[in-house]
């Protein structure tokens, strides 16, 4: 039995506690469930109680001794942060796509000259699980020096059977072994490998013949998601995939309308999808249908900006009533990050959301495009002591000091990680 952990004096207090139950929408995304001189009482790693500073040290008058005291006198604290979308487990790097991208390749050039991913398919391919382990723990540590305490991974990198599961038993493994939790989501669908060009429709047979049934049995993963886009999965050959993935009791996710208008979002709201990712060319129509679905958008800031594109209508998508999220992306080809705090100031720069808007983006909201919302994502009894303290005094100033890492301290379930 550890000791209680008393975090008192919070300046602010930013519990995103809120009655709804469900993605937040609209102007529930700005109630951050703020308290000023907050306070928190943790035990087993979990969360007992949330108020002020005055109303804890009442109620917990007689075991106040016993406590670890943590002073955040003119600190934020905030939940751990939550990234919902990433490419985390990968062999190899891309720096050399850097360059030719300033030099003017597109995304599509690079992958079709056997850039891109399938360049890390390659890479990923040859390296063995003890070699991906030692990358992967390496990213899992900058994200937990961020603040960031959940997040969801993918595979993709494979593109065949052995190696697809290689991925996904490696964050297995990484889910025991770091501090950090990792929701797995299968992602064959990442792109059409080499050797079945020419014969796209009987790799997408293959992936749901043979792959879908062992992710499924092993129990290797929770989401479905492929990549919609044209030159890479169709609409009709993406909705077969997701379905398939539902009758093996994986929940759709869709990267949707990222390059292009494709119609992504649009089958994101028909196959009933947790959530749709990118989404940089969405449609109007395919808003308005994400928004009536209450499918969550899960949009990637940092990526547009890596790739020098428009960023997603975030603004627009808010205001029509769609539940946002944010996530780094973390990927070698597109977004070679690990900042969500990064992420939470060029959500605010370049989509125009408010820093309230960003900070539900990305811990509350985020859990929602998981499914973690029980969990995480917010300070509320009953829930894992999953906490940042930020060397600011409110969250305006978090998403106002931009490029910077704020993080002073981090708790995963009660543990001091950070």
């Amino acid at each position: 039995m550890t000791k209680p952990i008393w975090i008192k004096h919070a300046a602010q207090l930013a519990t995103l506690a809120s009655e709804k139950s469900g993605p937040r929408i609209k102007e529930e995304m700005s109630n951050l469930g703020l308290i000023e001189d907050g306070s928190l009482w943790i035990e087993d790693g979990i969360i007992q109680a949330v108020g002020t500073t005055k109303e804890l040290e009442e109620r917990y008058f007689n075991k106040l001794h016993q406590a670890e005291i943590v002073d955040a006198s003119n600190h934020l604290v905030t939940p751990g942060l939550v990234d919902p979308h990433t490419h985390v487990v990968y062999g190899g790097s891309r720096e050399h796509e850097f360059e030719m991208r300033l030099e003017g390749a597109t995304y599509m050039d690079i992958m079709d000259a056997g850039g891109g991913i399938h360049a890390t398919t390659r890479m990923t391919r040859e390296a063995s699980e003890e070699e991906l382990i030692a990358q992967t723990t390496r990213r899992l540590d900058s994200f937990l020096a961020h603040g960031v305490t959940t997040i969801e991974g993918k595979s993709g990198y494979g593109m065949n059977l052995e190696t697809e599961l290689k991925q996904l038993r490696v964050m297995k493994k990484l889910q025991e072994q770091h501090p950090i939790d990792i929701v797995p989501t299968f992602m064959g669908a990442h792109a059409v490998p080499p050797e079945f060009k020419g014969r796209e429709d009987e790799y997408v047979d293959h992936l749901i013949q043979d792959m879908l049934p062992v992710v499924a049995t092993e129990k290797l993963a929770e989401f479905n998601d492929v990549f919609c886009e044209k030159g890479v999965f169709t609409p009709e050959q993406s909705e077969r995939i997701l379905e398939a993935g539902k009758r093996f009791g994986l929940t759709p996710k869709i990267h949707a309308d990222e390059i292009e208008p494709y119609g992504g979002a649009e089958i994101a709201a028909k196959i009933g999808a947790i959530s749709a990712e990118h989404l940089l060319k969405a449609s109007d129509e395919g808003i308005q249908a994400m928004a009536k679905a209450g499918t969550i958008a899960c949009l990637l800031p940092a990526t547009a900006l890596y790739l020098r594109e428009e960023a997603a209508k975030g603004r627009k998508m808010i205001d029509e009533g769609v539940a946002v999220a944010i996530s780094t992306d973390c990927n070698p080809g597109s977004s070679p990050t690990t900042s969500m705090p990064l992420v939470m100031n060029l959500a605010c720069i370049s989509m125009r959301l408010t820093p309230a808007e960003s900070l539900t983006a990305a811990t509350y909201n985020a859990a929602c495009a998981i499914n973690r919302q029980d969990l995480v994502g917010s300070l509320e009894v009953g829930k894992q002591a999953d906490i940042v303290l930020w060397n600011t005094k409110n969250y305006q100033e978090l998403q106002y000091l931009f490029g910077v890492n704020h993080v002073k301290a981090v708790w995963k379930n009660g543990i001091k990680v950070v």
